[in-house]
């Protein structure tokens, strides 16, 4: 059995033990007593080095404590161990701000805490919540850092399962329990590591808010974490005011304002691309040759920007009679079929065959198809394989291949 200095005491940071078993060639290490704080309700291990030696993994084996080290250790001599101190105590920060929170959820908003993860960057608690405002997690937000800087006592005791009462959460487990509670605000059943007092978890931030089936998960940032979020925020919104030439309290409006005008810009492009497109097909249409079928055949190679770029024209000239459109681009290539209603023509069932004849591949619906070819190289042969009744060139289309 492993004894667990954690449990007493969260702050130690250096301790003495004597090995009681070694596996995996002295890599896997059983001490008679530990500061590691092993993966455990959700709280990730520490990490720190057990005489020199990095910890990479700590585990919870029931009445034992695994050591993973990067090295086998040294069997028969006494073990010095050290925590991390800066991971142990952002953990305590988070664990404790999490206790925290839950409960001023509970009594403010009527959530209980369904789960909880604790992540190297942010954590999360899911709340038997459907929905909560803006003003609802302000209101949280603020009530939990008053409690913080009320610098409250947060105590640590062992209490029978049988008698234990006030807590936030029943346990469901026997025996005797490790309770952690804030003074005058939550009593729950855990075997974390916390710090002694509110004020040592420092601010606390609630940031993105997501659905999850009934519930809502939130995420929250405690101590060290919220001010380095707050600080890359910061920087993050003073380069966006300085692109602006706006203050940062301005910067938010400005930027949904120049959304906005965005949008507009962006939809009348399109117009103009549709109204450009339309008349670059009736052009193309009316200088092209029907051939046997009375289908006039456009071939279109795309100048720059892949053969997306095509698309707007692809459509305009399947608007028009019995027209069918084939365009191409060399980085990457790729083409596009395109096929009017009254053409006679599955512009997908074209396309397949053509493209599977050279290795390349791809597809579509009967009015627009597109796929890609190994080399610009096999583009002659693929369109001359989409030209309908033919396989050769014509020279009465507009062919820029």
């Amino acid at each position: 059995m492993t004894e667990r200095l954690y449990y007493t005491d969260a702050y130690l940071s250096e301790f003495s033990a004597a090995v009681t078993a070694l596996a995996d060639g002295g890599r896997r290490v059983y001490l008679d007593r530990t500061a590691f704080y092993p993966t455990s309700g959700g709280q990730p291990h520490d990490l720190g080095s057990i005489n020199g030696i990095p910890v990479v993994d700590v585990v919870d084996e029931d009445d034992r404590v695994a050591h993973l080290l990067a090295t086998p250790v040294d069997p028969g001599v006494p073990v010095a161990g050290l925590v991390d101190w800066a991971r142990r105590f952002d953990h305590m920060q988070q664990h404790t701000g999490q206790h925290l929170l839950s409960a001023v959820f509970e009594d403010l908003l009527g959530a209980p805490t369904a789960s909880v993860h604790f992540g190297d960057t942010s954590s999360t608690v899911e709340l038997e919540l459907e929905r909560a405002s803006e003003g609802e997690l302000a209101d949280v937000e603020d009530r939990a850092n008053a409690i913080v800087f009320e610098d409250r006592e947060v105590d640590v005791t062992f209490e029978d399962a049988e008698t234990v009462r006030g807590l936030r959460k029943p346990s469901g487990r026997s025996g005797i329990l490790r309770i952690v509670s804030i003074d005058r605000l939550d009593r729950s059943a855990c075997g974390g590591t916390h710090v002694k007092r509110t004020g040592e978890i420092g601010p606390i931030q609630l940031r993105k808010v997501e659905r999850l089936r009934q519930r809502l998960r939130v995420e929250f940032l405690c101590g060290g974490r919220a001010v380095r979020r707050a600080r890359a925020d910061f920087g993050a919104l003073s380069a966006i005011a300085a692109t602006l030439s706006a203050g940062i309290d301005d910067a938010a409006a400005l930027v949904e304002s120049g959304q906005e005008e965005l949008v507009q810009l962006r939809a009348r492009e399109a117009r103009l691309v549709a109204e450009l497109s339309g008349h670059r097909a009736r052009e193309a249409w009316n200088a092209a040759t029907p051939d046997a079928g009375g289908v006039r055949v456009i071939v279109e190679k795309a100048s720059a920007g892949g053969v997306d770029t095509l698309r707007p024209l692809a459509l305009a000239v399947a608007a028009l009679e019995r027209a069918l459109f084939i365009g191409t681009s060399d980085d990457p290539p790729a083409i596009m079929v395109a096929a009017s209603k009254d053409a006679g023509i599955n512009a997908g069932a074209l396309l397949k065959p053509a493209l599977a004849s050279v290795g390349g591949r791809g597809g579509g619906s009967p009015a627009l198809a597109q796929g890609s070819v190994p080399s610009p190289d096999q583009f002659a042969q693929v369109v001359n394989a989409l030209r309908p009744g033919t396989q050769s060139p014509r020279g009465d289309d507009r062919s820029r291949v």
